[in-house]
C-alpha cells in the first residue's frame, strides 16, 4: 500500500518511536510531584516544550500541550474570545478554515457573539484587502487564518493578515497544522495551534502557543496543569516523542520539502494530461509542498477512492455526498470549484517517485472504469 494521506496524519517518525519507547520507561510519573521519578518526568516535559517552542518560533512559557490539534484550536479560539469579551464579540475567519475553527465559531455564535466569514478566490486564498477590512471593523475580538489549507494546500497571506491585525490591535490565531515542521512559520501571530501527528509524532498531542501580552482566558474550568491553560494529566511520553519527530522533520525540511514539491508538480502536470475532464485545484505555486488536489467530472469521489484503494493507494477526498458527511466539502464550495470526484494526494516524508509514477499509471484506468460503469465514455 502506498500511503498518500499525510495531510490527515503523517506516519510515526522512527525517531518519535524510539523516543516514545524510552520515555515510557522514565517519563511515566506525575510531573507535578516532587519525588525522583516525577522530577525526571518534569525535566523531559520541559525539554520537549523548549524544543517545540524553538521549532515554532515561540518562548517555552508560551507553549502548552493539549490532547489534540482540535482541542488546541477550540481552546485558542474560545480562550482568546473569552479574554477579550470587553473589547467586542466579533470573530473574523476565512471560509476555508478547518472544521475545528468553524465549530468553535458556532459555539461563539450560540453564546451571543457574531462571526464574519471572509470568502476566498478560485485558488482558495483570502483577499488580504477583504480580510483587513473585516478585521478593522469595530468590535472585532479575534481573527483566525490557517497557514495552509488542509484540503487544497494553498498558502494563506498570513503576513498581510498579521499586519492588518497589528494595525487594528486584534490578535491573530494561526492554525499551522499543515505547515508546522514542513515550512518556516510566518510571524505576527498572537495564538498558534498545531497537531503533532501531522509532523510524524503520535496522535493525542496538540500544541497551543499564546504570545505574552495576549489576553486569553480558559473557557474551561481552571486546572493547575499546563500553565492553567489545558486541564488534565500530561502525556509526557507522547509529548517527548512529538518533540523528537518535530526536531527531525525541521532538520530535514528544506531538502525533503523540495523533493516532495517536485513530486507534487509532476502530479499536477500529468493528471490533466492523462485524465480527461479533470480540474486541478489550489494555487500552483503558493502552496504547501506535499498536497495536490484534483476533481474528476462524472465520477463520485467515494467510488474513486475505493478503486484506488483496491489498486494499493491510500488517498482521501473532500468530494460531495460521501457516506460520512452527505454534503460537499465546505472548502471546495467556498472556492467555487468542482466538488465531485475529488481526490487529495498528500505525500508523507519519504514518499517515492516510483509510487508516484505507479499512481499516475493506475489513475486513468480507475477513472475510466467508474465513468464506463456510469454510462459515460471519456
Amino acid at each position: 500500500m502506498a500511503y498518500f494521506d499525510a495531510a490527515s496524519t503523517e506516519p510515526l517518525h522512527p525517531q518519535a518511536r524510539e523516543a516514545l519507547i524510552a520515555a515510557l520507561d522514565v517519563g511515566w510519573a506525575d510531573p507535578a510531584r516532587l519525588y525522583g521519578p516525577a522530577r525526571r518526568a518534569r525535566m523531559l516535559l520541559e525539554q520537549a516544550r523548549t524544543e517545540v517552542a524553538e521549532a515554532l518560533g515561540a518562548r517555552p512559557d508560551e507553549v502548552s500541550f493539549t490532547s489534540s490539534g482540535t482541542q488546541a484550536v477550540h481552546l485558542g479560539v474560545l480562550g482568546a474570545l473569552h479574554g477579550r469579551r470587553r473589547v467586542g464579540r466579533r470573530l473574523v475567519t476565512s471560509a476555508v478554515e478547518h472544521s475545528s475553527v468553524l465549530h468553535a465559531a458556532g459555539v461563539h455564535e450560540r453564546d451571543g457573539g457574531s462571526v464574519e466569514t471572509v470568502g476566498v478566490g478560485l485558488t482558495g486564498a483570502v483577499d488580504p484587502a477583504a480580510f483587513r477590512a473585516a478585521v478593522l471593523a469595530e468590535g472585532t475580538a479575534l481573527a483566525c487564518l490557517q497557514s495552509a489549507n488542509h484540503e487544497v494546500g494553498t498558502l494563506q497571506p498570513v503576513v498581510e493578515a498579521a499586519a492588518a491585525c497589528a494595525e487594528a490591535g486584534v490578535p491573530l490565531l494561526v492554525d499551522a497544522a499543515q505547515t508546522a515542521g514542513r515550512m518556516p512559520l510566518p510571524g505576527g501571530w498572537s495564538v498558534l495551534t498545531a497537531s503533532a501527528h501531522k509532523w510524524g509524532g503520535p496522535a493525542g498531542v496538540g500544541v497551543l502557543a499564546v504570545r505574552k501580552g495576549t489576553r486569553w482566558r480558559s473557557p474551561l474550568p481552571e486546572d493547575d496543569r499546563e500553565r492553567r491553560r489545558v486541564p488534565g494529566f500530561e502525556n509526557v511520553p507522547a509529548i517527548v516523542a512529538s518533540a523528537a519527530a518535530l526536531r527531525a522533520m525541521v532538520a530535514d525540511s528544506a531538502r525533503e520539502s523540495a523533493r516532495l514539491a517536485a513530486l507534487v508538480d509532476r502530479i499536477r502536470s500529468e493528471v490533466p494530461r492523462l485524465v480527461p475532464d479533470v480540474e486541478v485545484i489550489g494555487d500552483p505555486v503558493s502552496r504547501a509542498p506535499h498536497i495536490i488536489t484534483f476533481s474528476c467530472l462524472y465520477v463520485e469521489g467515494e467510488a474513486l477512492l475505493t478503486e484506488l484503494d483496491k489498486a494499493g493507494f491510500a488517498v482521501s477526498s473532500g468530494s460531495s455526498c460521501t457516506a460520512s458527511t452527505l454534503r460537499p466539502s465546505h472548502v471546495l464550495e467556498a472556492m467555487g470549484v468542482l466538488t465531485h470526484g475529488n481526490v487529495r494526494v498528500s505525500l508523507p516524508q519519504g514518499a517515492s517517485a516510483t509510487d508516484v509514477d505507479r499512481f499516475l499509471t493506475v489513475l486513468p484506468d480507475a477513472v475510466r472504469k467508474i465513468r464506463e460503469d456510469a454510462g459515460v465514455r471519456s
